[in-house]
Parts: C-alpha cells; structure tokens; sequence
C-alpha cells in the first residue's frame, strides 16, 4: 500500500454572467478508516460571493459522504466517485 496522494481532479470554474462559482477536488488517497474508498472529494457550486454556502456541494471530508443543498446536509450512499461526479454535473448551468 502507498501512502501517496495523487491529484486526479482539481478545478476552478467561475460562471460570472450567474454569480456563481463550480470547484472540484478529488483525490486518490490511501485507504484508512476515514477513507475505506481510497478517495476524498469535494464538489462545489455556490455563489462567488459567500462561496462557503453551496447551492449544492457533494463531499466526504468528514469520513463520511454527504450532499449540502444550501443549509441542509444529508448522508448519502456512494456509487463509486465517476457516478457521483455525473450526479454533481445535472446541478450545473449549461
């Protein structure tokens, strides 16, 4: 096992005509407790201004996978990091 983490996707994009802003982070990591896929993720789209308050954001930096829709958190199963990133996109504009 290695103890290395690799970068797979790591993003930025501003949408300046909506006010709003698409990040994703997501990595390889070693598998542990916290991590048992051996990834850790972050999928954000929320407004430029207040980028802390999502309109939808998907991650698992707590140990444990999550969908954030403004103030509301929910735990959510996870189908695998390339399934979870197509359900990230159908938040976004066109």
């Amino acid at each position: 096992m290695t103890d290395e983490v690799e970068v797979v996707e790591d993003y930025r994009l501003p949408h300046f005509d909506l006010g709003t802003i698409e990040q994703v982070k997501i990595m390889r990591v070693p598998e542990s407790e916290k991590f048992p896929d051996g990834v850790k993720y972050r999928m954000h789209y929320g407004h430029i201004e207040g980028e802390d308050d999502p309109i939808v954001r998907y991650d698992n930096s707590h140990g444990h996978h999550e969908k954030h829709v403004g103030d509301d958190v929910e735990a959510i199963e996870f189908p695998g990091i390339e399934a979870l990133y197509a359900r990230f996109t159908e938040h976004l504009p066109d």
